[in-house]
């Protein structure tokens, strides 16, 4: 049986696009955290996040990544999932973790190139690429403490799961 992959970074990093690639490479059923909580909830991030404010999304957060691990999954979470210490340990312990690595200009690009701000409010009230820079220089530090693996994703979606494939090569011979 084999583990699930979760896919971790900062929002932008393409952990849904590349999710659904490596789940098609692989075989794998794919999954996002924060869609399963939309389709669960009924509710967009946004309006959890109004409603709760963001202790009680990552409340909800923690139950989804909970609910959607499985074997042979590809699990897309949320940014922020690394906050919490029981995620990480979650994750690591049940699974093989990569970290989707990228500059904060990349990432701010690629949200401006594809906004969706009713879909995921900002934390910081700030302009995209300073938020992107904040965000990880917190939580880079948390991003690699949780990860098996680091693959630079300032690439083609195909070519990061190339890499992905290829670093998780060995644990999959076995």
């Amino acid at each position: 049986m084999s583990l699930p992959i979760f896919l971790i970074g900062a929002r932008g990093c393409g952990k849904t696009t590349v999710g659904e690639l490596l789940a098609q490479a692989l075989g794998y059923a794919f999954c996002d955290t924060d869609h399963y909580l939309q389709h669960s909830t009924g509710k967009t991030v946004a309006e959890i996040v109004a409603a709760e404010g963001w202790e009680g999304f990552r409340l909800r957060e923690t139950d989804a990544l909970i609910a959607v691990t499985a074997p042979e999954t590809i699990i897309a979470t949320g940014g922020g999932m690394v906050l919490a210490e029981t995620n990480r340990r979650f994750m690591q312990q049940r699974g093989q973790v990569i970290w989707l690595q990228a500059s904060a200009t990349v990432l701010a690009a690629r949200l401006a190139h594809y906004p969706q701000t009713s879909q995921r409010p900002t934390l910081t009230g700030r302009s995209i690429t300073e938020e992107m820079a904040e965000i990880l220089d917190e939580r880079a530090g948390l991003y690699q403490q949780s990860a098996h693996h680091v693959i630079d994703a300032m690439q083609t979606p195909e070519q990061v799961v190339i890499q992905i494939l290829s670093a998780l090569s060995p644990a999959h011979a076995s």
